[in-house]
């Protein structure tokens, strides 16, 4: 009998292969949503039509709709799976056609009424876009201020000033706006407005000409000015002076999902070296200037880098459903290091493909496209400042509170694919004082056996950084009582980091311990955990000792194996076109 569990992952998957299939061999000359044609919207700077228009006849926009109102988002889980293959293709595609409608939606599936969100998914279901429009972009990451005031008046909101970065408000059906409706400032001062960008009165709200920036060109980005501009009282979103909370509750759903979805850039990078490095390699099979060894550590150092980093957005993914308390230090964590795990693959990746990195055209020219647009996710509004913002005031709680001493997570947070419960956005806090995802750490270190050499590694390695996080802990306690109540200085900055490399090592030990029993018997093997932690550690600055030659081969071995059988590079193992 088939569960509903299963019938759910089923399902999944179908949503996921037709996708892929609509999407097609991106290599494919011929494929009007290939590199070529992708590569050309780029260089003028337009929306790629073609891409758009394929995922408007899959209906994508009902990915981003609760089932409760008639779309397909019953888990985050499930929508990071559906967008990967759109950004496996496109960054600019998968920001630009959905993931900033998804990050509008988010605000009113969080905090709008029963008519709000109707009258969002009917929208949404007919195929159009959102728009959100946070505090004002020469704020950077302070939250308390604002572009636009917002005056209460009889019964409705005089909108005065200007937003001046906007995605896709030039078409959009609906826009989520964040105003300042208390001059006085503070925590309370932001509220928010749910409005119909195409019933805003001419003259009094003006839309500006599109601005161009140097990643995801093909986003529509225009600005907006009010002036004494009236709104419905009924537009407020959530209550008057939510806006901040609304922000920092909504920024732990949308941080980790673009977070996780962005992965697959990632993926496209690494597919992309390899396939060269096999052309150059046939091409000159006598030349004595290539060198296969450095050129197989590089790609297999990508690929730890893309596993460590996925399993850290599986745990955060599956963690918003699982242990939605806890997620405000997770989806900052994964968001800090996206830069990180980046800049180190494509690092390992320009090994293998030397000058022609700065390739622009031909199949080669999607590296150079990713490299330009990735960057950009981890800018604005959730930056990495904002996620260092973040964690640091809770460090000094979860040091006394937690680490070492919280139960590990429950085992659902590392199955891919797994039952999760329904979402409960009322859940989501600003900060528990609790992180299970550590405890995993320390509990798993204390059962990994040593059959082989591999093992015996892996655990040693987990011994290494249950020290580490022991250090850390330390560390935090030993702060002065000031910086212990507000933490602050270059000090904290260093912890954050530290912190996030461990919560990504427990992540690894967590996705394969509990996975040693699934039907992928790479997840089950421990050598890329151990090649995980490996890198972990030295990024930590651990003395580590040479991992058993078997790892990297077993790793290599996947590389190409994954390549031949056109299979991605995540955690997932998902067939794809080609």
């Amino acid at each position: 009998m088939i569960t509903l569990a299963e019938s759910a992952e089923s399902t999944a998957e179908a949503r996921i292969a037709a996708l892929e299939e609509l999407l097609g061999d991106p290599t494919d000359p011929a494929n009007p949503t290939g590199y070529g044609a992708l590569l050309t919207a780029d260089r003028t700077a337009v929306p790629f039509a073609a891409g758009e228009e394929l995922l408007d006849r899959a209906g994508l926009n009902a990915e981003y709709v609760p089932v409760r109102l008639g779309g397909r988002l019953d888990s985050l889980e499930t929508l990071v799976r559906v967008m990967r293959p759109v950004f496996r293709r496109d960054v600019g595609l998968g920001m630009g056609y959905g993931m900033h409608t998804f990050m509008a939606a988010s605000d009113v599936w969080l905090a709008g009424t029963g008519a709000q969100q109707r009258w969002l998914a009917d929208r949404l279901l007919g195929g159009a876009k959102a728009a959100i429009a946070q505090h004002q972009t020469a704020h950077s990451n302070d939250y308390v201020r604002s572009g636009v005031t917002a005056q209460a008046q009889d019964e409705t909101f005089l909108l005065n000033g200007t937003k001046p970065m906007i995605n896709n408000l030039d078409r959009a059906a609906a826009l989520v706006l964040f105003c300042e409706t208390d001059r006085t400032g503070g925590s309370r001062s932001q509220s928010v407005l749910l409005l119909d960008p195409t019933r805003l009165p001419a003259g009094q709200a003006t839309i500006g000409p599109r601005h161009l920036a140097v990643g995801l060109r093909g986003c529509r980005w225009t600005g907006i000015d009010f002036r004494d501009c009236p709104v419905p009282e009924s537009a407020l979103l959530g209550p008057v002076g939510g806006g901040v909370t609304l922000a920092l509750r909504s920024f732990q759903i949308s941080r980790t999902v673009i977070s996780a979805s962005a992965l697959a850039a990632v993926d496209t990078s690494l597919r992309t070296a390899v396939q060269f490095d096999h052309d150059r390699g046939a091409e000159h099979a006598e030349s004595s200037w290539l060198d296969p060894v450095r050129t197989d550590r590089a790609m297999t150092g990508a690929f730890v880098n893309l596993l460590l980093y996925d399993s850290l957005s599986v745990a955060a993914t599956r963690a918003l459903h699982l242990l939605p308390e806890q997620t405000s230090v997770y989806s900052a964590a994964l968001k800090y290091l996206m830069p990180r795990v980046l800049n180190d693959t494509m690092h390992d990746l320009s090994i293998v493909l030397g000058a022609r990195v700065y390739t622009k055209d031909g199949n080669l020219g999607i590296f150079q496209k990713h490299v330009r647009d990735v960057p950009v996710l981890s800018l604005g509004h959730a930056g990495t400042v904002a996620c260092q913002a973040t964690v640091i005031p809770q460090l000094p709680r979860l040091a006394a509170r937690s680490w070492l001493v919280e139960p590990e997570a429950p085992a659902a947070l590392f199955q891919l694919g797994g039952e999760l419960p329904p979402l409960r956005n009322e859940a989501l806090s600003l900060a528990s004082g609790r992180d299970s995802l550590s405890g995993s750490l320390v509990a798993i270190a204390s059962q990994i056996g040593g059959r082989t050499p591999v093992e015996r590694a892996l655990r040693t390695l987990a011994g290494q950084l249950t020290e580490e996080l022991a250090d850390l802990r330390q560390r935090v306690l030993a702060l002065e009582p000031a910086e212990r109540t507000s933490p602050s200085g270059a000090a904290c900055f260093a912890l954050v980091d530290r912190y996030a490399l461990l919560l990504a090592a427990a992540a690894v030990l967590g996705v394969w311990w509990h996975n040693r029993d699934g039907a992928d018997p790479f997840l089950a093997d421990p050598s890329w955990a151990a090649a995980a932690l490996h890198r972990l550690a030295r990024r930590l600055g651990t003395q580590v000792a040479d991992l058993p030659p078997e790892c990297d081969t077993r790793l290599l071995h996947e590389v190409q194996l994954r390549f031949s059988d056109r299979r991605s590079y995540d955690l997932y193992n998902t067939p794809l076109p080609g």
